[in-house]
Parts: structure tokens; sequence; C-alpha cells
């Protein structure tokens, strides 16, 4: 799981492969219609799955996910759940008159009442946590960190340096 919704990264051996199953992941929305986000690197493909419709998953980012699994097992392409990793900058504000200065220094969109999202899909979202009242004790901002479930052990493990 991501924040929102689903992802997945899957390791090719070749560029190559990533193409093709990029090509069957593409062809799969299609005969869906329902696209949804996959980038293509060198090392392997990723795949996020929301709904935007709805803002979270649905019964059909469910099912292309079962699809796209099972084409990726015919490709011969793993899945590794170790690679999934979602950042989101959270930022504590008192009110909402913080956001149109992050938007425009950005270049981000709103999404919702508290969130502000990189329309390339390229940069961490930003979540503005509304505060009662100033905490000074505390950050102000922080990073947070998405993994699959899981995943989260040993991603603890390893930081904390017990791997």
């Amino acid at each position: 799981m991501c924040f929102e919704g689903a992802c997945a990264h899957f390791r090719t051996r070749s560029f190559s492969a990533g193409v093709a199953l990029l090509d069957a992941i593409g062809r799969l929305a299609d005969a869906a219609n329902h696209h949804r986000d996959v980038d293509l690197l060198y090392a392997g493909v990723t795949v996020r799955l929301v709904s935007h419709d709805i803002d979270g998953l649905s019964a059909r980012d469910v099912e292309l996910a079962r699809q796209i699994s099972a084409v990726a097992h015919e490709l011969d392409v793993d899945a590794d759940p170790t690679a999934v990793q979602t950042v989101q900058v959270s930022i504590d504000a008192l009110g909402p008159e913080v956001r149109p200065f992050w938007r425009a220094v950005l270049g981000y969109r709103e999404k919702g009442s508290e969130d502000l999202v990189d329309p390339h899909g390229r940069g961490p979202s930003l979540w503005f946590q509304r505060l009662d009242s100033p905490r000074p004790q505390r950050n102000r901002i922080h990073v947070d960190i998405s993994v699959p479930s899981d995943e989260a052990e040993a991603c603890v493990t390893t930081w904390m340096g017990r791997d």
C-alpha cells in the first residue's frame, strides 16, 4: 500500500523487459478503460493504482492489479515489495494560509482540503496537518514514508543498524 491506493515494483532484467511489461500494462489498462500511473526505469517498472474518482483503492484497481501480476508472471518478471516506498512531506499548520505559498513555489495542485500533489507525479505530496494550537516543542515539518506492511519491520531493523 501507499498513502493512497496500492503500489508495486517489478524488477526487470533489462530495459526491453521493462518496455514489454509496460506495453502489456498499457493493453490491460486500455481494455479496462482504467489508466493508472506507471514509471519505467532501467531497473524496473513501478505501478501505482488508485481510483481518482473515489480518491482511494477501488475494485477496478484490485482487478487491474491482479491482471498486471499475472502478465508479469507470464513475462517472468518478479514483483519486489522491498522496492516500494512512497514519501510524503507533512507540514503542521494552524490554518490553510500556508498552502498557497507551497502551491505557488512548487507548482503543485490542490487535492482535497489538506494535500498538494505534484502534477507530474515526480515529487512527494505535501500534507497539511491542521493544528488546534501552536506546538513549539514539536517539528513543524516531517517526512512520512509508506512501505508495504509486511516490509515495515525489515525497514526499521535496517534503519536501526541491526541488519
